[in-house]
């Protein structure tokens, strides 16, 4: 049986609910927590701030602007990057606090990028 991985889920949603009164709301259901900003881009589609998202085996962890700035990722520990898959994605199968401080982090440095470049008003 694959293991329960709502809290995993829970601890990384709560790194975005607090950013929310300012983006726009997309998912928030049992397995998908998703904010968008307001810009619309070229494709028509919202640019994303970033997710959090159970999948088969781990719970993944997005977070667009490190994708946009990739020098925001240039401090993170050795730790914090083995998480990574991709370019803004991040994959845990439990709660390790310290990660989740460093990620709190992140996300909150991106938000303020985001922020100065007018993504959000």
């Amino acid at each position: 049986m694959a293991k329960d991985l709502a809290p995993v889920f829970q601890r990384l949603r709560m790194l975005l609910e607090p950013l929310s009164p300012k983006l726009l709301l997309k998912a928030d259901t049992a397995d998908s927590y998703y904010l968008d900003t307001a810009v619309i881009q070229p494709n028509k589609c919202p640019l994303c701030f970033g997710s959090a998202q159970i999948k088969k085996n781990y719970v993944s962890y997005y977070l667009f602007p490190v994708y946009m700035y990739p020098e925001l990722l240039e401090n993170i520990s050795p730790e914090l990057r083995k998480r990574m898959q991709g370019k803004s994605c991040f994959n845990f199968t439990s709660i390790d606090e310290s990660l989740i401080a460093e990620l709190t982090r992140l996300t909150e440095v991106g938000f303020r990028r985001f922020e100065a470049a007018g993504f959000i008003k």
